[in-house]
């Protein structure tokens, strides 16, 4: 998938994709695209660990990048998001969530990403839920 432009529409004025330090990666694949993220100042726990919300936002964040770029012109967004977090993350290491989509309706897309630290191990589990908004022309 290619997320090319949706990555030069995000960056193109501040938002929580860039606040975070999101960085998206186009796929070979139709149906998955990939986000990476520092574990920084800027998305920790003041314990030093990857805070919880900030992975729910990479999850959310890449989902709606690859709905985005299979209905352009349209407005994805999430309308459910759950997630299971099962291992921390010290600051200085780098994650990267793995979106696949399940569901492609009219409507609505399901997505599951799996964020995993810089050695593959499992981080988070998460399941988002795109509405997809046909915008006027």
């Amino acid at each position: 998938m290619n997320v090319e432009k949706i990555q030069e529409l995000i960056n193109a004025k501040p938002n929580l994709s860039t606040a975070l330090g999101m960085e998206f990666i186009s796929t070979p694949e139709g149906d998955t695209c990939m986000a990476r993220m520092q574990v920084d100042e800027r998305n920790r726990q003041p314990f030093g660990f990857l805070s919880g919300g900030a992975s729910l936002a990479l999850a959310e964040n890449v989902a709606g990048v690859g709905s985005s770029a299979l209905c352009p012109g349209c407005a994805c967004v999430g309308i459910e998001v759950s997630g299971s977090h099962v291992k921390a993350v010290a600051e200085g290491d780098t994650v990267t969530a793995y979106a696949r989509l399940l569901h492609s309706g009219k409507t609505l897309h399901v997505w599951n990403v799996d964020i995993k630290n810089s050695v593959g191990e499992l981080i988070s589990n998460v399941r988002v839920t795109n509405y997809i908004i046909k915008t006027k022309k």
